[in-house]
């Protein structure tokens, strides 16, 4: 009966020996695939970008793409990106008929004529605030925002009526196919025409045509204002700062676009995830003098209609 008794005892242990190897066993293999799983992945992530990318449109967006592309083609050596300006209408048109991968605009698609809205994509990458931009002899820092109307409506045509200098004001425009253009006429201008003037292709131009010519104003992106060879205005005694930017106290901003024709793929894709990575959104681009979109306060349509958020 003793007998019995240890032989059973001896079945069972054997038995539960049996099950913990089989359990171990499988716990081996699914360490072995969950390593294998990880390997697979790693490799997947590592994976290398190449080929060329074309950008073109917004001269105000240019300086931030331009040093977001060194950057990335930095990271990515086989990465060759080509960033042009030549106006939110240019990088619009060519994004639409295929030429460029990606076109950056200050105004919506759907502000433009001509532009099929319907087959783009718009990825919204930063804010830019602008305003005017006069040469530093002027010598004034801030006007009404109905006198502003005036000079560039040509009502008012010499700086001394507003407290300046005695000299004839000389505008400095955008052409018409400029983002930068339509922003400041909507939101600074209330939609006003602009009179006759100097009309400049690019914003870098006309800074330099505003430094150099006495008596000179036109407008630029806040992005612009890095020396002290041009003076940015403030508007009814709002300062252009980020900071009245974000909470809607200063008027004149706009969503800075990147365009795709369909969905961003490829390349495009990566490149449009770096632009609103955190390296990007708090660093580069406010370096840049841009404005991350989620630190806005307000927000707008493609109407121009401002809200809280």
């Amino acid at each position: 009966m003793k007998r019995l008794k240890n032989l059973s005892l001896l079945t069972i242990f054997a038995a539960v020996m049996v099950f913990m190897a089989a359990c171990g066993g499988g716990t081996s293999t699914d360490k072995s695939a969950s390593s294998t799983d990880k390997s697979t992945t790693k490799t997947e992530e590592k994976k290398e970008l190449s080929g060329s990318l074309s950008v073109s449109g917004s001269s105000a967006m240019q300086p931030l793409v331009a040093a977001a592309a060194e950057e990335f083609m930095a990271a990515n050596p086989k990465v060759d990106i080509q960033v042009q300006a030549g106006g939110s209408g240019t990088g619009l048109s060519q994004v639409a008929e295929g030429s460029v991968q990606i076109g950056n605009s200050d105004v919506f698609a759907e502000e433009k004529e001509g532009i099929p809205a319907d087959q783009l994509v718009d990825h919204k990458v930063a804010v830019v605030g602008m305003t005017a931009a006069i040469n530093p002899k002027v010598g004034i820092k801030d006007i009404k925002k109905d006198d502003l109307i005036k000079v560039f409506t040509g009502k008012i045509t010499n700086w001394k009526e507003l407290g300046g200098k005695d000299q004839k004001i000389v505008l400095v425009n955008r052409p018409d196919s400029s983002g930068t253009r339509a922003v400041f006429n909507k939101f600074a201008l209330d939609g006003a025409t602009p009179a006759e003037g100097i009309t400049e292709d690019s914003s870098n131009t006309v800074k330099k045509i505003i430094n150099e010519t006495d008596g000179a104003i036109g407008y630029l992106a806040f992005s612009y204002f890095t020396d002290k060879s041009v003076t940015p205005l403030s508007i009814d005694g709002v300062e252009p700062t980020a900071e009245n930017v974000q909470t809607g106290k200063f008027p004149v901003w706009a969503y800075e676009h990147s365009y795709t024709k369909g969905e961003a793929t490829d390349l495009a894709k990566a490149f449009l995830d770096y632009m609103m990575s955190e390296d990007i959104q708090n660093k580069l681009l406010q370096d840049q003098g841009y404005l991350p979109v989620t630190k806005m306060e307000v927000e707008r349509d493609a109407k121009g209609n401002q809200s809280n958020k």
